[in-house]
């Protein structure tokens, strides 16, 4: 009886409801929780005033600071709150600590007459009530604020401390100095210590902070609540259970072997819009190898902050190479998926565009916008468009660095493509929902990256609620949108190559697309619970945790056994090449966002894991795998698509060399930062946050930081290799001797 109503809701029309069901609730909630924003975000004070009276700082000295933590990109360099890189301080984290030390040091004198070195137990203990009573208790965050005059003085002391950092380097982090001028420095520890106070202040009415009484500080009993463990608890309980009725959902209801796979598509032909992408395959390869050396720069930086690699660090900051390395895997993955688009919508349609020569409109038009942006974030980050940066230099937001001129170029570039595409299948699309999936998650792309230029024209003020809508276009894009782009590539791929029956594809995509609106949309929260916002969001943002990627790959993995039995029987699949990398995508999207995800989501490891090393393998397996194999899936498949009209030689034994090593590259990178995140992580939970951040703490692991020449040395010859494959394949491939 079960089994029959399951068999019942497991049909296409009833998973398809499923998923506009859970779809429609998630984003109402995400709204409502949007519009009650207001009444849970931290105040910036109007004023700051010293024990005598001074004001030490303002409500505009806390925006406009933020104004130049932006300008000057120090985002990817150190943190604010945890968020940003991790070769800087953590700016918050440090001041509160500097504050914490001094009013030590100045109550022992006060109450002994001793430092707090020369305090017996006792005498420490007397002190370090009186520390939580100024920090805790005598200062409180609102309209206006007053520092006792032991903190007045701390808070001076701090000024000095970032003056200094920001205007001379820090050289043994990686910080060469010189374009930060003094006044924009004193703006900016007006920011930071606003950052302090959204750590270290009790949120009203409550005994946790702002940032839920996060980062760990031993000098004020300052740790981690009960709340983080109890979902952690609920988290793994929920997903075991719930990854084991996905399992068997998947092979009693989605997998059905009785029927049919597809023919694998062929090509005999191109049109001539598809002709025209040929120019698009080295673009793409291009970046995707300047964006590997990027990445092989950084880490050498990691390893030896204090000495050049080539290129004098004044002349290259490790905050411009690393604003290069995030936005440039953004532009070769999303014209990638371009690529992808164009190439397919003429044969899902059966005819051309009645104007190909677009494509090359839309080729230009990402030129101007790729070189422009790049230039910009070399410039805006190195205090060279003072006037001009928020709309041509570097925006300073983690991950979304583009100024805004060329965020806005790139919306309508990519809307442009949309159009284009859509006005072409549209009607093909209606009939066919795995068409329908990636053209409309291609426009949620597109769409949902407006939310991260909000306001248009200027700086949001409150960095909560700034970093709000930046996770929107970070975790949303990559954990919705782009995971339903994937979905229905990969569903796509599979039926086109004869490895899945069309029905198979259609039913687990949609299963896919409604686990992905059920984890993914409030799955955002586990963002949120940092940077100001109430701790709801530590349930919301734990519970829905990293369940998405299964289906695909449990999905691959029959369409690997499918192309084991076509070749145990002689027959000859022409698109293996490209069923690698959707394949390798799908298995590394499990690897990257489903494991190395779940190491990071539950609470209880991510209120010290934060801001630490052990980010870094989730962020590279996933964002690579789950989402830049496609793009190369689609590249490779235009050059195949080439290859097979034009009667060209195909060879797959470098193809096969650059996808191993990547790959194998790839899940080797995962191992040194692992193990140098857990270390980090240790000193977290041992003394302190501050100290775990600190240069001293990363120094000991310095041999696993050498070893990372192997991966990235691997990551980089694949790169290579897949560029020359390209090439050759696409300009330089010889006539079949049969046909020649």
């Amino acid at each position: 009886m079960k089994e029959g109503l399951l068999d019942k809701l497991m049909t296409r029309k009833n998973l398809m409801v499923g998923f506009w069901v859970v779809a429609i609730i998630m984003v109402s909630a995400l709204i409502f929780y949007t519009v009650t924003l207001h009444k849970e975000v931290p105040p910036i004070p109007q004023k700051v005033v010293g024990s005598d009276g001074q004001i030490l700082y303002t409500y505009n000295d806390v925006v406009e600071g933020k104004k130049y933590f932006q300008e000057f990109d120090l985002m990817d360099w150190g943190t604010m709150l945890g968020m940003g890189a991790y070769m800087g301080p953590d700016f918050p984290t440090d001041l509160l600590h500097n504050r914490m030390e001094f009013l030590y040091n100045y109550y022992a004198q006060q109450m002994y007459g001793k430092t707090k070195a020369q305090l017996s137990d006792t005498e420490l203990g007397a002190v370090k009530e009186r520390v939580k009573q100024d920090i805790k208790q005598d200062t409180k965050l609102d309209k206006v604020v007053k520092y006792s005059q032991a903190s007045t003085q701390a808070y001076k002391k701090n000024v000095a401390y970032i003056v200094n950092m920001l205007v001379n380097g820090d050289k043994e982090r990686a910080f060469p100095g010189g374009f930060i001028k003094p006044e924009e420095a004193r703006k900016m520890a007006a920011f930071f210590d606003w950052g302090q106070l959204l750590a270290s202040t009790y949120r009203t009415g409550t005994k946790r902070t702002w940032t839920n009484n996060w980062p760990f500080v031993k000098g004020i009993d300052q740790n981690i609540q009960f709340l983080n463990h109890e979902v952690s608890l609920w988290e793994f309980l929920l997903l075991w259970t719930l990854t084991i009725i996905v399992i068997y959902i998947a092979y009693e209801y989605l997998f059905k072997k009785d029927e049919p796979l597809e023919p694998a598509m062929k090509i005999t032909s191109l049109y001539p819009s598809q002709k025209k992408l040929l120019k698009y395959v080295p673009i793409v390869a291009g970046l995707f190898v300047i964006q590997l050396f990027l990445g092989g720069y950084l880490a050498h930086l990691y390893t030896e902050p204090a000495k050049d690699l080539i290129i004098p660090q004044k002349l290259f900051p490790f905050n411009v190479a690393r604003s290069w390395h995030t936005q440039i895997a953004i532009l070769w993955v999303a014209v990638g998926w371009l690529v992808g688009g164009m190439l397919v919508a003429p044969w899902v349609a059966n005819k051309d565009h009645k104007l190909p020569w677009l494509v090359d409109v839309l080729w230009i038009a990402l030129l101007v916008v790729a070189v422009g942006a790049l230039y910009g974030l070399y410039m805006g980050a190195t205090g060279h468009m003072r006037e001009t940066w928020f709309w041509f230099g570097n925006e300073g937001r983690e991950l979304i660095n583009l100024g805004r001129a060329w965020d806005i170029g790139l919306v309508l570039g990519l809307v442009f493509w949309f159009l284009l595409v859509f006005s072409l299948i549209r009607k093909a699309a209606k009939n066919n929902p795995i068409v329908s999936t990636i053209i409309w998650a291609a426009f949620a792309i597109a769409t949902l990256y407006i939310a991260g230029m909000m306001p248009l024209t200027k700086v949001m003020p409150n960095f909560s609620v700034d970093d709000y809508y930046r996770w929107w276009v970070i975790h949303l894009w990559v954990e919705l949108t782009f995971e339903m782009f994937a979905a229905g590539t990969i569903a796509f791929f599979t039926v086109s190559l004869g490895l899945i029956s069309y029905k198979t594809a259609v039913r687990t995509m949609i299963f896919e697309l409604l686990l992905i609106s059920f984890s993914g949309t409030l799955g955002v929260g586990h963002h949120y619970w940092w940077q100001g916002l109430d701790q709801y969001w530590i349930a919301i943002g734990g519970i829905f945790s990293a369940l998405e990627p299964l289906p695909l790959a449990l999905m691959i993995v029959e369409a690997m056994k499918n192309q084991r039995e076509q070749r145990l029987e002689g027959k000859k699949n022409e698109f293996n090449t490209v069923f690698m990398w959707i394949a390798g995508s799908a298995i590394l999207n499990w690897i990257g966002a489903g494991f190395f995800g779940m190491l990071i989501n539950t609470p209880t490891i991510d209120y010290y894991a934060h801001g630490t090393y052990l980010i870094m393998p989730h962020g590279h397996i996933a964002l690579l795998g789950a989402f830049g194999y496609v793009a190369i899936a689609f590249i490779y498949m235009t050059s195949r698509a080439n290859s097979l009209a034009n009667g060209l030689e195909w060879n797959e034994k470098l193809s096969k060399w650059g996808f191993w090593l990547l790959t194998l590259g790839v899940l080797l990178f995962a191992l040194p930062t692992y193990i140098i995140g857990i270390h980090q992580t240790q000193i977290a939970f041992d003394q302190g946050y501050y100290f775990a951040r600190l240069r001293e703490a990363v120094e000991p692991m310095k041999p696993w930081m050498w070893f990372r020449l192997l991966p990235d040395g691997m990551m980089v010859l694949g790169g290579l290799i897949i560029f020359y494959d390209l090439i050759k394949k696409t300009y330089f491939a010889k006539k079949i001797a049969s046909q020649a």
